[in-house]
């Protein structure tokens, strides 16, 4: 059973960076994507970024790019995602996805293991 924890959120001031873990465990990850999504109260689930297995591929949301990173480690099965500069609008629960081979998708419904998520609140 595939299982992902993020972890790393919290209440941050507008204009202070945050770093994202997700740690993926229960098969191998080998040439699976790995994405961060994020949802905020009454709105749709929204795409933040994805990874490739190699890094090779890597995608962001308009709304992101410039301020957040993702990266991953594979001998750790771990995804991070760097939040630089983060602003009010940018509070919501993030959460990782992923799904195998190399997809550039913002799609949240092409993913196919979630994490609980974690919430992130940036207060202005």
């Amino acid at each position: 059973q595939v299982h992902m924890v993020e972890s790393g959120g919290g209440l941050v001031q507008a204009g202070d960076s945050l770093r994202l873990s997700c740690a993926a465990s229960g098969r191998t990850f080998s040439g699976y994507t790995m994405s961060w999504f994020r949802q905020a109260p009454g709105k749709e689930r929204e795409f933040v970024a994805c990874i490739s297995w190699s890094s090779g591929t890597i995608s962001y949301g308009d709304s992101v790019k410039g301020r957040f990173t993702i990266s991953r480690d594979n001998a750790k099965d771990t995804v991070y995602l760097q939040m630089n500069s983060l602003q009010p609008e940018d509070t919501a629960i993030y959460y990782c996805a992923t799904r195998y081979g190399v997809v550039r998708s913002s799609l949240a419904s092409d993913y196919h293991y979630w994490g609980q998520g974690t919430q992130v609140t940036v207060s202005s």
